[in-house]
C-alpha cells in the first residue's frame, strides 16, 4: 500500500510538473484545451491544467531541415529557398535563389489559418517568383533586382496578411542565366570595356589638344603683351630722355643769359652772344633752326657794320 501511494504522488508530482511552462522572452505559447483555442501564453512563468490543456505545435525550417516545436517566435526570420527555375519574358531560362524575411504578427492566425505556415510560404514565394520574373527580359531581371524584390515583397505581404504574418523583405540571392548567355555576356562586357577605354583614350586626347592649344595662345598673348609694353616703356623713356634734355638746354641758355644781362654788357656783346647761343642749339639732332625776327635785324646791322670796315680798309 506504501509503495503505491509513493508511485501515485510520482505520478501526481510529474503530471503538475508538465502543467509548468517557461516560456523564452520574445516567444509566445498558443494553449488548446480540450482541442479548442483556450489562450495565448506569454514568455515567462506559465501554468496549464495537465492532461486539459495542450500546446499546440508549430512547424519551422532552419538550415534547410522541418522541425516542429511549441514556441512560436515572434522575432524576424529568415528563410532561404533553393534555386529556381524560371523562364523570362524573352524565354531565357535561368535558375533564381531568394531569401524571404518575415516576423509572425498574430501567432494564432499562424497556427490555424494555415495548415503548414512554412510550406506556405515557400510555395507562395516560388510561384510568385516565376509570374515576376517572366514579366521581364534578361537585362532586365540582371539590372533590375530592386524591382523585382519590392514587387516580390508586396504580393507576399499581401498573401500572408491573412496567416498572421508580416514579410519585411525579400531578396534575390543568385541569379544564374544558362552557359551560353554567361559567355555571351562575357563577350560583350569585354567589347564594352573596350569601347569605353577608346572613349576614355579620345577624350584624353582631345583634352590635351585643347589644354596646349589653349597654352599656346595665352602664351602668344603674354608675348604680344610684353612686347607692347616694352615698347611703350621703351618710348614713354625716349621722350623724357628728349624732354629732360628740352629742359637741360633751355635751362643753360637760361643761365647764359642771366649771367650776360647781370654783366651790364654793351649791345655788341649781347649780340656777338645771342649768336654764339644761336650756333649751340643749332648743333642739336634737329635739322632746322628757327630764327626769331629780331634776330635778323641784329644781323643786317652786323653786315652793314662789315661793310663799313671793308670800304674804309680799301682806302
Amino acid at each position: 500500500m506504501t509503495i503505491v501511494l509513493l508511485v501515485l504522488v510520482i505520478v501526481v508530482f510529474g503530471v503538475l510538473l508538465t502543467g509548468i511552462k517557461i516560456i523564452p522572452q520574445a516567444q509566445v505559447m498558443v494553449i488548446e484545451r480540450l482541442g479548442k483555442f483556450n489562450r495565448l501564453a506569454k514568455s515567462g512563468l506559465n501554468v496549464i491544467v495537465p492532461i486539459m490543456d495542450k500546446p499546440r505545435q508549430i512547424m519551422l525550417k532552419r538550415d534547410g531541415r522541418l522541425w516542429t516545436t511549441s514556441f512560436v517566435d515572434l522575432r524576424e526570420q529568415v528563410m532561404g529557398f533553393e534555386q529556381v527555375p524560371v523562364i523570362t519574358h524573352d524565354n531565357v531560362g535561368m535558375q533564381v535563389g531568394s531569401v524571404i524575411y518575415y516576423q509572425v504578427i498574430d501567432p494564432v492566425k499562424a497556427l490555424y489559418e494555415v495548415q503548414n505556415l512554412v510550406l506556405a510560404i515557400e510555395q507562395l514565394v516560388m510561384t510568385n517568383l516565376r509570374n515576376i520574373m517572366g514579366g521581364f527580359s534578361l537585362d532586365e531581371t540582371l539590372t533590375s533586382r530592386e524591382t523585382v524584390n519590392t514587387k516580390l515583397r508586396i504580393v507576399m505581404d499581401e498573401a500572408t496578411e491573412k496567416w498572421g504574418v508580416k514579410v519585411t523583405r525579400v531578396e534575390l540571392r543568385e541569379i544564374e542565366p544558362p552557359a551560353s548567355i554567361k559567355q555571351a555576356m562575357n563577350l560583350q562586357m569585354t567589347a564594352e570595356r573596350e569601347r569605353r577605354a577608346e572613349v576614355t583614350k579620345a577624350e584624353g586626347d582631345k583634352a590635351s589638344a585643347i589644354l596646349k592649344a589653349e597654352g599656346e595662345k595665352q602664351s602668344a598673348v603674354l608675348r604680344a603683351e610684353g612686347e607692347r609694353d616694352a615698347a611703350i616703356a621703351r618710348a614713354e623713356g625716349d621722350k623724357r630722355a628728349r624732354i629732360l634734355a628740352a629742359e637741360a638746354t633751355a635751362e643753360a641758355t637760361r643761365l647764359v643769359f642771366q649771367s650776360i644781362h647781370d654783366g651790364k654788357p654793351d649791345a655788341e656783346l649781347i649780340t656777338i652772344k645771342y649768336l654764339e647761343t644761336l650756333g649751340q642749339l643749332a648743333q642739336g639732332s634737329a635739322n632746322k633752326v628757327f630764327v626769331p625776327y629780331p634776330t635778323m635785324d641784329v644781323l643786317g646791322s652786323m653786315g652793314a657794320v662789315a661793310e663799313s670796315l671793308k670800304t674804309a680798309a680799301t682806302r
